[in-house]
């Protein structure tokens, strides 16, 4: 069992490595995979020589796992690609070339050559003194110095380009490879959309958005039925036994419902274009895959990018805590079987997370001892999938909330080699605990890529900062399982 699990985690890890970073640093891959690696085949080889019953030290775990991710940010900074190599991020216009140079397709001069003159007095060289213009395929790539703060930059260089060319174009400000940060010019499609079409473009789907409501509502219905020990084939000769997955039903509704209504109601205060919240019907596992909201629009900087990402959690988890404290309170304490694990609801180890174990001490008092499981209530099992809802979304890694969240904080750069990071943890913690294998699995196939703001310079105020830490903290608290010292403590 542990060669095959080691055998897919290093194909994982290695997958992971050739497609997030092969094309910005000069660093061989099988180099960076093997220091990936190496905390792996430490935790392997004492597997070997002690067995499973005897965990291994923890510094066996933290020191090799320090170690080498310092080890791996030297190399990947030691060959990193200089700005002749590639200058901007890959999401960037000009990355497809950089990528592909020989399939380059023939450029196509967004503006006329006489136009160029009037570009270049749109840079004052007191707020940003331009350098060189490059065309690119739908894309003006204008480099130069900053003279002022970027906030300013932005604002009066947009200003300037709208005065000169109206909508015709979205003004992108990022910040290069190389550090420097320089604008793009794309085609305004939305606004020569608009100017073709009589008729705006329709967003809300207020009938669909209460078709699949409803969908969802039936769907959870049965899996909480199913939750709650009813027999599926009992409904047909007593059908009102199926209204008793209703607590199940409306708890995990009413937390997705409010995340996705953070994300909503923050993207109309910043004036973003986005659909109502729509949600998945799913008749098995747990009768929903989730919501979601799309925004047509782009985000016009990172201020706004962080709180339209992070509305959604913190409102989310908000809903979360009463239901799950409710729903703990009303649960039953079982002895601690060989079936107690983290994904089971007759029998879950709240020792599996700290944040869990904290509310479950707090719910449940002196119930709760060392060698007792919880059987959830269905609304404690809604108020868990909350939980675990909460903990997916704030995984710092590409276009999840987490992702967006610390592309906000850190700019894309920085958010690319955390989103990286994460991922190798989490394959990690997933030699602890194998219930996380599958979801680190998931996380492999998440492009790191993150859409830029059109203001992606910018920077967020302290504020928000340490709002994106706790939110970070609440992650590792929800993810983590409980230290045995504070076990101890809490006698449990």
């Amino acid at each position: 069992m542990t060669f095959w699990f080691l055998l897919l985690l290093g194909l994982a890890t290695y997958l992971m490595v050739q497609r997030s970073v092969a094309n910005i640093t000069r660093t061989p891959v099988w180099l960076l995979w093997l220091v990936l690696m190496t905390p792996a085949l430490l935790l392997s080889g004492w597997t070997l020589m002690y067995g499973v019953k005897q965990p291994p030290p923890p510094s066996l775990i933290i020191w090799p796992s320090l170690i080498c991710l310092l080890l791996y940010w030297l190399l990947f900074q030691w060959g990193r690609r200089t700005p002749k190599d590639t200058q901007t991020e890959p999401q960037s216009p000009e990355s497809q070339s950089a990528i592909h140079p020989i399939a380059e397709p023939v450029p196509v001069r967004p503006i006329e050559p006489t136009q160029e003159t009037q570009l270049r007095n749109c840079f004052s060289w007191s707020v940003y003194y331009i350098q060189n213009i490059e065309y690119r395929p739908q894309a003006v790539i204008c480099r130069g110095q900053l003279r002022t703060t970027p906030g300013k930059a932005y604002q009066q260089i947009k200003a300037n380009i709208e005065a000169e060319f109206g909508d015709r174009f979205l003004v992108i400000f990022q910040e290069g490879l190389n550090g420097k940060p320089f604008f793009v010019l794309v085609p305004n499609t939305q606004a020569a959309k608009a100017g073709n079409s009589s008729k705006p473009e329709k967003l809300t789907r207020p009938g669909l958005a209460l078709l699949l409501l409803v969908a969802t509502l039936l769907t959870t219905t049965l899996v909480g039925a199913k939750t709650a020990g009813i027999d599926p084939t009992k409904l047909q000769s007593d059908p009102t036994i199926f209204l008793k997955g209703l607590p199940y039903a409306l708890g995990l509704m009413t937390i997705l419902g409010i995340h996705e209504l953070g994300h909503y109601l923050t993207a109309k205060f910043y004036k973003i274009r986005s659909t109502l919240p729509y949600f998945i019907p799913m008749p098995f596992f747990l009768g929903t895959f989730g919501a979601f909201i799309q925004m047509r629009s782009p985000i016009p900087n990172r201020k706004a990018l962080f709180d339209v990402s992070i509305a959604g959690p913190i409102a989310g988890f908000i809903a979360t805590l009463p239901l799950l404290i409710w729903g703990l309170a009303h649960s039953e304490v079982v002895p601690v079987t060989e079936k107690t694990g983290l994904l089971n609801p007759d029998a879950l180890n709240p020792k599996y997370s700290i944040l869990l174990a904290l509310l479950s001490k707090l719910a449940l008092g002196s119930q709760l001892t060392a060698k007792s499981a919880i059987d959830l209530h269905p609304i404690a099992v809604a108020g868990f999938l909350g939980l675990i809802v909460t903990a997916l979304n704030l995984m710092p890694v590409g276009q999840l909330d987490g992702g967006h969240i610390v592309h906000a904080m850190f700019g894309q750069r920085t958010a690319i080699i955390i989103g990286q990071i994460s991922r190798l943890l989490l394959l990690l913690l997933s030699l602890v605990q194998p219930e996380f294998f599958v979801w680190a699995i998931i996380l492999l196939f998440i492009p790191l890529i993150d859409e830029p703001a059109l203001n992606d310079v910018t920077e967020l105020n302290n504020g928000r900062d340490v709002l994106g830490l706790i939110a970070m903290a609440l992650l590792v608290m929800i993810v983590l399982p409980l230290p045995q010292a504070i076990a101890r403590l809490l006698q449990i």
